[in-house]
């Protein structure tokens, strides 16, 4: 700390250059923030998946429809202690910017095939009892202020009823909650019956859209699926069974490779950062050779020299990816509120900073790293001779 002024004054001699140095490292580090609270917000529903648990659907497709009569031939397979099925409705609630995930399920075995989703017991009976009833997870209650008894208008984008209607009512019977923080991220749903659905729908009566299935033995699920599968090999809906994980993964990557686009995204941010802030140090250092050559002159030691330089460098890089950092903790919550119907969990958590805390490091420490070689070179003769 003893040369901190002087770091300090060195950093800032060019003050517009490090300014805006610093503005492009605060940045890219609002970028890395915002883009690594998304993905794990994004990614955070495939945590909930059970080991137990295995979802079959459609061979070739997710969109692809499953008979109903699947559904005893899965249950009498050996191993298998519950099925129940669901099938994906994706209609919208007053505006089409209240989307919101809403599926038509089995009111008897969904519930039960979730244990980390909790419901108190006369709501559930309720549910169960009303054929028009539904129930939806707390943050999704809260958004919309619902409480029970409230009628729900739904508007079908996929399943128009029978009677060319596209208007769904359900009666709100319960709300649900989940029972730790990753379960939580998924009371963003509407559960509604399947029985009332497929009997008022237009077309796709008689099946559903995947199979929930928890196995006796989880450490026999890869060949519990195979057998899933094989029952129904060479049928006219052939199927495809994997761990909940994997389909929950599959089902993300619908839209696209999450992962893949936001760290190719940071990589060519921060690879520009790194040119940017590498030119900015190697100017600085070369504006200051005389400057470095009578520090020498007064008793600085090489490996002196080079700590001081490479002090700038990992200051510019540390101070920016704070201020970055920080700005984004502010961003977030009103982001999370804006977003609560998609990503319910949005977060800054202490990943975030662990690794933005090592992306500054590592920044500072290559940038800085050439500079601070050629001032722990630098004789002082040739500096002040002006070779």
């Amino acid at each position: 700390m003893k040369y901190l002024h002087l770091i300090w004054a060195s950093l800032f001699r060019r003050k517009t250059r490090t300014v805006l140095t610093l503005f492009s490292i605060v940045v890219a580090f609002i970028l890395f923030g915002l883009l690594s609270a998304l993905m794990t917000a994004f990614y955070r529903g495939v945590e909930v998946a059970g080991a137990d648990r295995l979802v079959t659907q459609g061979k070739y497709s997710l969109t692809e429809v499953l008979p109903i009569s699947y559904y005893p031939q899965i249950q009498q397979i050996p191993g298998v202690t519950l099925v129940t099925h669901g099938q994906w409705f994706g209609g919208i609630y007053q505006d089409p910017k209240n989307f919101f995930a809403q599926f038509a399920v089995d009111p008897a075995t969904y519930l039960e095939m979730y244990p980390e989703f909790t419901i108190p017991a006369d709501q559930l009976e309720a549910f169960q009892r009303t054929r028009t009833g539904a129930v939806v997870g707390k943050t999704l209650a809260d958004r919309f202020g619902w409480k029970i008894g409230d009628r729900i208008p739904i508007q079908a984008t996929i399943w128009p009823k029978a009677d060319g209607s596209n208007t769904w009512e359900f009666e709100l019977a319960g709300i649900f909650v989940g029972s730790d923080q990753t379960a939580k991220g998924n009371e963003g749903t509407m559960l509604f019956h399947w029985d009332y659905f497929d009997e008022a729908r237009q077309f796709g009566r008689g099946t559903t859209g995947i199979y929930i299935t928890r196995v006796t033995d989880a450490a026999r699920a890869g060949e519990m699926a195979k057998t899933i599968d094989a029952r129904f090999a060479n049928s006219r809906n052939e199927t495809t069974t994997g761990s909940e994980k994997a389909f929950n993964l599959n089902f993300i990557k619908q839209i696209g490779d999450i992962g893949f686009i936001v760290q190719s995204i940071l990589g060519a941010v921060f690879f520009t950062i790194l040119l940017v802030t590498g030119n900015a140090m190697a100017q600085a250092v070369r504006e200051r050779i005389p400057e470095i050559a009578i520090l020498k002159t007064l008793g600085f030691t090489d490996g002196k020299a080079l700590a001081l330089v490479f002090s700038e460098s990992l200051l510019l890089a540390v101070l920016g990816g704070l201020i970055g950092l920080l700005l984004v903790a502010l961003i977030v919550p009103g982001m999370a509120q804006a977003l609560q119907a998609f990503l319910p969990d949005l977060a800054v958590g202490p990943n975030t900073w662990l690794i933005g805390g090592a992306l500054a490091i590592g920044l500072g420490i290559v940038t800085g790293l050439l500079p601070a070689m050629k001032a722990k070179r630098l004789r002082i003769v040739d500096a002040l001779s002006g070779h």
